[in-house]
């Protein structure tokens, strides 16, 4: 499966899903490839200081994503993108790769209204894909709030996952490291809640 996440706003979490994500899937067993295809290389510098190379990670921060990506489909069983912000051709590249475009979004109305081009790329990518899926999670929420019932009742024109991933020190405790949330801990509230968005997407 391939999984693009993209996001027209920075800072929504995007490259810390794409590699807690990939992590994921690959202590289940799976073969898994990281493609960075956002120009800051953001994961690219993760996987430098990674010392458990678990996963493959590689750049690819063009255009072309879709059709360089089809070099590597035979070799792995999952392909995340961690796709970039405010690069309208690159995203439309990775949706197009894509089986599953994940849409990270911030707990807040601004955040939901950026993400407005992104889905408006995912609609126009279903007419050339129609078993394209695609789904908004609401990343970095501050545990108590109730604002996640206020971004449910805004969005429109695609799915938001019952996964909600919270504000939590170990997500940029672990990336500084080059490590995951799973090495800080397997049962770890981080962990359960990554484990969660995987299943989500796949089921």
């Amino acid at each position: 499966m391939i999984i693009s996440l993209c996001a027209q706003k920075g800072g929504v979490g995007k490259t810390t899903l794409s590699i807690n994500m990939a992590d994921c899937l690959s202590r289940k067993g799976a073969r898994v490839l990281l493609i960075d295809a956002d120009k800051q290389a953001s994961a690219s510098a993760w996987a430098a200081v990674r010392t458990t190379q678990n996963f493959s990670v590689i750049g690819i921060a063009r255009d072309t994503v879709h059709k360089e990506i089809k070099a590597f489909s035979a070799d792995y069983d999952h392909i995340i993108v961690d796709g970039p912000p405010h690069a309208e051709s690159i995203s439309r590249s990775c949706i197009a790769a894509a089986d599953y475009v994940l849409v990270p979004v911030e707990p807040s109305g601004l955040s939901v209204w950026a993400a407005d081009l992104t889905i408006k790329q995912i609609d126009a990518a279903k007419d050339y894909f129609p078993a394209l899926r695609a789904g908004m999670v609401v990343s970095r929420k501050i545990r108590g709030t109730a604002i996640g019932r206020d971004i449910r009742a805004s969005v429109s024109g695609i799915d938001l996952l019952s996964t909600e991933v919270q504000q939590r020190v170990v997500y940029a405790e672990t990336a500084s490291m080059g490590q995951t949330v799973f090495d800080a801990g397997l049962s770890s509230p981080a962990a359960r809640e990554i484990e969660k968005l995987v299943s989500e997407i796949m089921s």
